[in-house]
């Protein structure tokens, strides 16, 4: 008999128990360092901030100002008693601003937003190891406050991918990366909160944006918003300043439509359609025999526009754009502004109470070289585009349904100007040049366009906004 045989054989119980030890042993070596799981393959998000931070820039920029070193020289009585002495009481002085950014390809482009190197007389890029690179601006576009800029020297920079905004969910995970108030490379991880938020409000008009609850603050604007594939679906722009959680960017694939444009050409070639819209009211659906109030009405079409040359007529209903749905005349502006020269768009029609289809190949934004003048009656004159305007009064706020008096009322258009052909009319009221708000028509002055530079005005008729282009340069 051998030794074993002195000892008992184990009870079924007795093996059950030595059986659940032994895995129980098992799970936890699985989870001992020695067993440990690599830290990546559970978490996309620190695989996205080791692999991609190489891509994301900071911005740094600066501008230099004039402001005064005497309390007493804004003072009129002050310039009078001194005259153009008080001058010598003013010192040019730098202000800097931070902001995001992040490279597109591979020769160095950077996409960001335009609010942040606007009137900007140096700009910076900062990467993650420290490296500062001398920027310049290749294009800004207003519109979509984007701005692409280039920097110089080897090309091979590690640049993002772009993903897809449209097939983004609402609900899918999403992370940020960026500069807020300079913590350099800051990462923040939340949600896709909803698509298409409009926000027109102080320095931001804008249909489309994303929303997200990944904490955004001063500093990330220009910085990307990735999927949880690392893939670019928005570019951080605005936030709600006194809520927390309220993010909102742009998205990628507007950024898409215009990075061409903008390397190209230095602005975007804007798709113009040339025709009057007003909205779409129940009275006019029911005798026209549309169902429903989604919609907008053509109120009149430009001679020699594309719309005319399509064959578009006054009195049309355009119902979609493309395979889109038009919810109403606003609507109906942003995706044709959403659009670029040359593009084909079908429009969905109802003439007559008969559906027909109008294909339009979208002409180009129309500009015009213009200097401002003095006009009579204190009104400033854009001599070159035939527009004069004056400040909104009282009576024209209250007429026009307006929160505040800020504004300039349109008090006359030549026939046959630049002014006219753009769609811009007497009583319409400008809002915003280039994202800053009108008050008095000298506003107007300090923000003229250079040659070549492309001047963005929110106008207001009819209870409703929408934005025009104009090119400006000096009139011959």
């Amino acid at each position: 008999m051998n030794r074993l045989s002195n000892y008992p054989t184990a009870s079924p119980v007795r093996r059950t128990f030595l059986f659940l030890g032994a895995i129980l042993l098992i799970s936890l070596l699985s989870v001992s360092p020695l067993f440990a799981q690599d830290p990546f393959s559970g978490n996309p998000v620190a695989k996205i901030a080791k692999e991609l931070s190489p891509a994301v820039v900071n911005i740094d920029v600066e501008a230099m100002v004039t402001r005064s070193v005497n309390p007493f020289a804004d003072d009129p009585l002050f310039r009078q008693f001194f005259g153009d002495e008080y001058k010598r009481f003013s010192r040019t002085i730098p202000m800097k601003g931070r902001g995001s950014g992040f490279i597109v390809s591979k020769e160095g482009h950077i996409l960001t937003n335009n609010h942040v190197v606007e009137g900007a007389d140096k700009i910076t890029a900062t990467f993650s190891d420290g490296t500062v690179h001398d920027a310049k601006v290749l294009g800004r576009d207003p519109t979509f406050d984007l701005a692409v800029l280039k920097i110089e020297g080897k090309n091979d920079y590690p640049f993002l991918e772009l993903g897809d905004s449209d097939r983004a969910e609402v609900g899918e995970w999403v992370v940020a990366i960026g500069n807020p108030f300079g913590l350099e490379h800051t990462v923040t991880v939340g949600v896709l909160s909803a698509k298409n938020r409009s926000i027109h409000a102080e320095n931001v008009n804008f249909d489309g944006f994303l929303q997200t609850d990944a904490a955004i603050n001063p500093g990330n604007s220009g910085g990307p918003l990735l999927d949880i594939s690392g893939k670019v679906v928005g570019i951080n722009t605005a936030i709600v300043p006194y809520a927390q959680g309220i993010g909102f960017a742009v998205p990628v694939n507007m950024a898409k439509q215009v990075m061409d444009d903008l390397i190209k050409f230095g602005r975007v070639k804007r798709g113009w359609l040339g025709v009057y819209i007003q909205p779409l009211t129940k009275e006019f659906a029911d005798n026209y025999g549309i169902d429903g109030e989604n919609g907008a009405i053509v109120s009149d079409v430009m001679d020699d526009s594309p719309a005319s040359k399509a064959g578009l007529e006054r009195g049309d209903v355009i119902l979609t754009v493309g395979s889109d749905k038009v919810k109403n005349s606003q609507d109906f502006v942003s995706k044709i502004r959403n659009r670029l020269a040359g593009e084909k768009v079908s429009l969905g029609v109802v003439r007559n109470r008969k559906k027909i289809t109008v294909d339009v190949v979208l002409g180009e934004m129309p500009g015009n070289e213009g200097v401002i003048t003095s006009g009579t009656d204190g009104a400033k004159m854009l001599r070159g585009l035939g527009l004069e305007v004056a400040p909104v009064t009282p009576e024209i706020q209250k007429k026009n349904k307006l929160r505040s008096s800020d504004g300039l009322v349109v008090t006359s258009v030549a026939d046959g100007s630049v002014a006219q052909r753009a769609g811009l009319r007497e009583g319409d009221i400008l809002l915003e040049v280039n994202g800053s708000r009108l008050a008095d028509p000298k506003d107007l002055e300090k923000m003229a366009p250079g040659r070549g530079n492309s001047t963005v005005l929110l106008v207001w008729r009819d209870g409703r906004t929408f934005f025009v282009s104009i090119r400006g340069g000096t009139e011959k």
